[in-house]
């Protein structure tokens, strides 16, 4: 079974002043992949915070997806951090989430997420909306698996199209 971590990037969250329903949300969406959610932070928008649960979680986990702190705002800093950890970036994931958002929104070009590998970890910033989670991890769930089984060298049929 593939091990998820959830980190939340979210002030109000961190200091308790606003209900987790991000992260909630990816908890149940992540069975899809199918993966079991092991472990789950909630840390305020600095950017030290965050790469410090980063780097803790990739020692715990398959995938780390990340919900809040893509934004423009001057507190928005998960892009940052992540690619303070990161080895390798994966710039597809940001890509398609704002590519096909735009359908839903114009706004979507304004995110800054962004993915990519520390060791045999993935890591995916998505956005903080509830509404954005589920409309983002249902365009990059095909992949998510696969991306584990080349990340621990179990991957079969890279060229193929998934099912």
């Amino acid at each position: 079974m593939i091990r998820a971590g959830i980190i939340t990037v979210s002030d109000k969250g961190a200091r308790g002043e606003r209900v987790d329903t991000s992260g909630d949300l990816l908890v149940e969406l992540v069975a899809q992949v199918p993966a079991e959610v092991v472990v789950r932070r909630i840390v305020p928008d600095e950017k030290p915070d965050i790469v410090r649960a980063l780097r803790e979680l990739a020692r715990q986990v398959d995938i780390i997806l990340t919900t809040g702190g893509t934004g423009i705002a001057s507190r928005d800093v998960t892009p940052e951090a992540t690619r303070e950890v990161i080895e390798n970036e994966l710039p597809g994931f940001g890509e398609i989430m704002r590519m096909k958002g735009y359908e839903s929104t114009p706004r979507s070009i304004l995110s800054r997420a962004t993915a990519g590998t520390i060791g045999k970890t993935l890591v995916v910033n998505m956005p903080g909306s509830p509404a954005a989670v589920c409309e983002c991890f249902a365009l990059i769930v095909p992949t998510l698996s696969h991306a584990v089984e080349i990340l621990h060298g179990t991957a079969k049929e890279c060229g193929r199209k998934p099912e």
